[in-house]
């Protein structure tokens, strides 16, 4: 009666903005209320914390410390590295026990390089400071935000200073992302129910940033609470709308949320911001709250446990927190569990090892029961039913590109806007044939970017050849032309010389010449001086035939002395 009653006093105000729908989507089980009744509890301090240098789309940052190093909380310890990227900081104070690769939450199961933190106790941090977003130069103020490690939370984790800088601007309206469609996945509406007036406050400075005309916050209709917290902290602000959306998968797709809100259609290979629109999560705007307010780099995030395990529930843990103590704060796996999933059912992947630390990237850890995850069944020949195209959420045809994915026939799935495909596994879900289409066109969207980069590195290479020859053949051309053009200054400075000579035959000779003479002349008289300082030695009580072979020598040298002379004074 009391949820029902909620929900009727949500949608009561600022109801009346029309809203759209698009084609597909997919009723799941939601399995919300496992998670969703108990307040966000904040993990006590750990004794170690594992942080990896890569917890973003883009370049991983440049590690700033080694092992041996004493940090502080918040102090930066990877540095962003190229323009797609963004800081990572220390979640507490202590020692640097190692740099070194570590399993991390990622669906390739490899590692990646993580700085190793031995926690101290003290848990001393920086001074933060709280940054005047108001009049700040904006291009400093995303620099900032770039430095305090903001991300987006909602699962692409793309740096957040990049979105509050579109390319050519135009932005007129703001979207908070606060649907969190996904099944299981809870820690979004905790925030809202908690966090409401400060997520608003996050959600100024981005309409500040942006120029943003209207912001809008949409959240499913399954979520009475939290829309009432939203509207109650957005109050008389009439720029400000909370607006309830169906309770459909996958509703909070960015593409999918912009046009349920305004009706403005994305175009294929572009993004929401070509039509106005940019769209932020909930969590993205807390964190971006207490960048701003107090001064604070994103070092933790709210992530649901949930699924086979005692105390199900949305946990604030430090980032670098390894799943096992998440797993643990939840009480810890129950008995016959199969494995563990990060994210949701829909777009998650299987956790391979437990000693995996919380990034930016993890909004959930399910833990897995064969009563609640049943084993997919084996998959079978498509039927070219057409259900996948049907339940597709953005209007492409599964079952086409799924035979060019299987054929790798990859420039023809292309051609079905394969890059379109959000990923959200609309078409498995309800392929009668139980085939994992998701999975092929990861798949293929995989082969054909590493075809584009094999593409793009013999690019660079025939472009630094056709250079190399380039330059080869400029070098050549400046080497002939200056030897022609000694040569025509030799010719012409003879021609010169000729020409006096025989207007004056009686001028003196050739003035290089006399200069070459006086040169060797120099040389003779500084020879002939050596030689005259030179002291023969042992020269005493010689016999009287060595005595004749060195007044024979002597002579000799003189006689060749004097040739030289006479020819220098020619």
């Amino acid at each position: 009666m009391t949820v029902q009653k909620s929900r009727l006093e949500a949608g009561a105000t600022r109801a009346t903005r029309k809203r759209h729908t698009f084609n597909g989507g997919i009723h799941p089980d939601g399995h919300k209320d496992v998670s969703n009744a108990a307040p966000i509890v904040t993990l006590p301090l750990l004794s170690r914390y594992v942080v990896p240098l890569r917890q973003h789309i883009g370049t991983a940052t440049r590690v700033l410390v080694q092992a041996g190093d004493t940090v502080l909380r918040g102090q930066m310890i990877g540095a962003a590295e190229g323009y797609v990227s963004t800081a990572v900081h220390a979640p507490t104070s202590g020692r640097v026990v190692a740099v070194e690769p570590h399993e991390v939450p990622h669906p390739s199961g490899l590692a990646d390089l993580c700085v190793v933190i031995e926690s101290d106790g003290l848990d001393q941090a920086v001074e933060f400071q709280p940054l005047d977003w108001r009049n700040l130069d904006p291009s400093a103020l995303r620099n900032r935000i770039r430095d305090l490690g903001l991300a987006g939370l909602g699962g692409a984790v793309f740096p957040s200073f990049i979105k509050l800088n579109p390319e050519g601007g135009g932005i007129d309206t703001l979207i908070l992302n606060g649907a969190e469609c996904e099944p299981w996945i809870t820690c979004d509406d905790r925030l809202m129910r908690e966090r409401a007036a400060e997520i608003l406050q996050g959600v100024a400075v981005m309409r500040h940033m942006l120029g943003a005309r209207e912001v809008l916050i949409g959240i499913e209709d399954d979520k009475p609470e939290a829309i009432a917290a939203m509207r109650t902290a957005a109050g008389a602000d009439t720029g400000v709308e909370v607006v309830a959306v169906p309770t459909l998968y996958p509703s909070g797709g960015g593409k999918q949320l912009t046009y349920l809100l305004t009706g403005r259609e994305t175009p294929t290979g572009g993004r929401s911001t070509d039509v106005g629109v940019q769209v932020f999560n909930i969590g993205t705007a807390h964190a971006l709250y207490r960048a701003v307010a107090l001064g604070e780099p994103m070092l933790s995030r709210v992530v649901t446990v949930t699924g086979h395990v005692a105390t199900p529930g949305n946990y604030e843990a430090r980032l670098g927190t390894p799943v096992a103590d998440l797993l643990q704060a939840a009480g810890g796996a129950l008995p016959g569990s199969t494995g563990k999933l990060v994210g949701g059912p829909m777009m998650g992947f299987e956790l391979e090892d437990n000693a995996a630390p919380l990034t930016k990237a993890v909004n959930c850890i399910i833990v897995k029961h064969p009563d609640l995850f049943p084993a997919r069944p084996a998959a079978l020949p498509c039927i070219r039913c057409g259900a996948c195209a049907r339940a597709c959420p953005a209007d492409l045809q599964p079952f086409e590109m799924y035979w060019f994915a299987r054929a790798k026939d990859f420039g023809k799935a292309q051609s079905y806007d394969l890059f379109d495909c959000i990923e959200c596994g609309c078409c498995s879900f309800v392929c009668p044939s139980h085939i994992p289409l998701v999975d092929y066109f990861r798949f293929a969207k995989s082969e054909i970017w590493e075809r584009e980069r094999h593409k793009h590195d013999a690019d660079q290479a025939r472009t630094r050849h056709e250079f190399k020859e380039f330059r080869l053949e400029r070098e050549k051309l400046e080497k002939a032309e200056k030897l022609a053009a000694k040569v025509a200054e030799n010719k012409a400075r003879d021609a010169a010389a000729a020409a006096t000579a025989a207007a004056n035959p009686d001028a003196a000779a050739d003035p290089e010449a006399e200069r070459k003479k006086a040169i060797l002349q120099a040389a003779l008289d500084r020879a002939k001086k050596a030689k005259e300082a030179v002291t023969p030695q042992n020269t005493e009580s010689l016999p009287p035939a060595v005595e004749k072979q060195i007044a024979e020598i002597e002579a000799r040298r003189a006689q060749a002395d004097t040739a030289v002379e006479k020819e220098a004074g020619q």
